[in-house]
């Protein structure tokens, strides 16, 4: 027994109120009841694949989305694709049951078999879902993971070029009484064109190799 409202019953209502449900007895209502589940689960798998495809726009084309938010809503989305899952196996052993407790109405027999094929169906399309869910994923990672490299390779850039001035400014910068060039005109001038020589060097020869 359940106490809350479920989406199913109070739809079957509904459709009971607008004359849309007849049924004969209490097998032909549950039967009813049965089909009137999987096409929810079928309404919410299109949902789902609805979602999915802006998803796909977001991580694939949108060039200035937010990622995170992507993999935020493919956890949601696999979530509840595993759920729709779980309801479409427990609705196949279900009316597995009732088909073995039907055999004295062909018409119920024949409506109960409609259901399962949907529900087959309905199973491979989760497992589609599940595999596009995945292949999001997996590629909003890769994206993820470019742009981290992309912010290393930066630093990594930014280091190379500045520490060969470092060394040389090192250099001049030792507190002993003798240095060479110490005292002379253009010492500044010279240990400032060794920096910026010894930063624009690595920088050309690495690009020439075409390492950046």
């Amino acid at each position: 027994m359940r106490d809350g409202d479920l989406a199913d019953f109070r739809l079957l209502r509904m459709r009971a109120r607008a004359g849309q449900v007849q049924v004969s007895s209490p097998q032909d209502l549950l039967v009813t009841m049965f089909e009137q589940k999987v096409e929810n689960l079928a309404d919410a798998l299109e949902d789902i694949h609805r979602k999915l495809e802006e998803v796909s726009h977001m991580v694939l084309e949108d060039a200035d989305s937010e990622l995170e938010e992507a993999i935020d809503k493919l956890a949601k989305l696999e979530d509840s694709n595993g759920k729709i899952r779980l309801c479409l196996m427990d609705t196949q052993r279900s009316i597995s049951f009732l088909q073995r407790h039907l055999r004295e109405s062909f018409e119920l027999q024949e409506t109960a078999r409609e259901i399962k094929r949907d529900v087959d169906t309905l199973m491979s399309h989760t497992a589609f879902l599940f595999d596009k869910i995945n292949f999001l994923m997996d590629s909003t990672q890769g994206f993820i993971n470019i742009e981290q490299n992309q912010i290393i390779k930066i630093f990594s850039i930014a280091a190379m070029v500045f520490l060969p001035p470092t060394v040389v400014a090192s250099a001049y910068g030792m507190n002993f009484e003798f240095i060479p060039h110490s005292h002379w005109k253009y010492g500044f001038a010279v240990a400032v064109s060794l920096m910026l020589l010894s930063a624009v060097l690595p920088y050309w020869y690495f690009k020439r190799k075409d390492w950046l």
